[in-house]
């Protein structure tokens, strides 16, 4: 998917609209809202670095939040200049228009070198319904548009694509790096070539499993989606594990589909079952691990693999070359249903001769809640935006850039 970069194109004293992905989560603390995790941030500084270093004049803009068309002092993107400002070591300015006149004047004063940031996208009803006059209006602060915010690339909303009807459009670092890794890396991957899939309802994946099982040697499933599987291929019963009548002829197929294709697709063969489970309040009731290809009683439920099956999945992973996850193996957000993510996560950062990439999303949270986000190759920050592009999706936001 080879898109032109800001390497490509000449920038000094060029006015930049930057699209990133600034939608990090705020604290109210003593009246002001706080920064809690700058991740999203710091991801975006050697786009940043480097526009600032090639003399271009950058202006930022990005959502944050879903305040509904409507401002939002809580939503505001305006703690985010001080706190980018000391990541920069430059100062960054602050619009609270995201267009407009007052807008205008600002980008228009900008010197070389110089970084102005708008107010939240999303403060404007237009932007979700990628409105033109909107677009408009952001392409008018600029001369060049440069889209960074792969998390948002899967939405055609003003900001993400609308803008590059207007403006020269091209990719970011991150978003280079993202589709280098996601797409490209995937297209020819280094074999074997092991894809861990989680999450919970098979529907959700299945798009990704068919595009995947035509690429893939072995294909491990966990989390909520494996015990349909477990189910058709195991024979067993699972209690009242997550499960759908209209879920097996999707896994049915899946299952021919990788028999007719020769690769290996391994599920789970014991799991951590209990009898109560209450999402909200993170709490479970009794817990305890079914035996290998045991059923799952009446009245008990799978919240995660067990031993059996991670020793399986880790001796899988240890043979890759290549390894891509996406999505948990339980409920890894409940700490005693946590084992069987974090124990995977440990088996991928052990293979440290195979090309390792996390995803997006849970996966994403339960690599670094494990500590283990240095020991990978390459983490994605895009939910939503890695899934699509995994299933073969177009991207609104990289189909707008130019190509190479």
């Amino acid at each position: 998917m080879p898109k032109q970069t800001i390497r490509d194109i000449e920038l000094a004293g060029k006015r930049v609209l930057v699209r990133v992905d600034f939608n990090v989560p705020l604290d109210e603390k003593d009246g002001q809202m706080i920064i809690t995790d700058a991740t999203r941030i710091q991801e975006t500084l050697p786009t940043l670095k480097f526009l600032i270093e090639k003399g271009a004049k950058v202006i930022l803009c990005s959502h944050l939040g879903r305040p509904k068309g409507q401002p939002d002092p809580k939503q505001s993107l305006a703690p985010v200049a001080p706190a980018l400002s000391a990541l920069l070591g430059c100062p960054v300015q602050f619009s609270p228009e995201t267009v407009g006149n007052s807008a205008k004047e600002k980008a228009l004063a900008l010197s070389n070198g110089g970084v102005l940031l708008l107010e939240n996208t999303r403060f404007h009803a237009g932007e979700e319904k990628n409105d033109p006059e909107l677009a408009k209006g952001l392409a008018d602060l600029a001369e060049v548009f440069v889209n960074d915010a792969f998390g948002s690339a899967h939405r055609a909303h003003s900001s993400t694509a609308g803008v590059a009807d207007y403006l020269p459009a091209v990719s970011g670092l991150l978003m280079e790096k993202e589709l280098t890794y996601l797409h490209d890396e995937l297209e020819n991957p280094e074999r074997p070539f092991v894809v861990i899939l989680g999450g919970a309802k098979v529907n959700d994946k299945i798009e990704v499993i068919n595009r995947l099982l035509e690429k893939a040697d072995t294909i491990i499933i966990g989390g909520g989606m494996a015990y349909t599987f477990r189910k058709i291929v195991q024979g067993i019963t699972i209690g009242k594990s997550l499960y759908k009548p209209e879920w097996e002829p999707i896994a049915q197929a899946a299952i021919d589909k990788a028999k007719k294709l020769g690769v290996n697709l391994l599920i789970p063969v014991d799991a951590m079952i209990t009898d109560a489970f209450d999402f909200d309040a993170k709490k479970l009731g009794t817990t305890k691990y079914t035996g290998v290809n045991e059923n799952i009683p009446d009245g008990w439920e799978g919240v995660d693999i067990g031993p059996e099956s991670v020793k399986l999945f880790a001796a899988e992973i240890a043979k890759a070359k290549t390894v891509i996850w996406n999505g948990p193996m339980g409920v890894f957000e409940i700490k005693e249903s946590s084992k069987g993510s974090f124990d995977v996560a440990a088996a991928i950062a052990e293979n440290t001769s195979a090309k390792t990439i996390i995803g997006g999303g849970d996966s994403v949270k339960a690599v670094k809640k494990a500590k283990l986000a240095d020991k990978m190759t390459f983490i994605s920050t895009g939910g939503g935006a890695s899934l699509e592009l995994l299933e073969g999706k177009t991207l609104p936001g990289v189909a707008c850039l130019l190509d190479k």
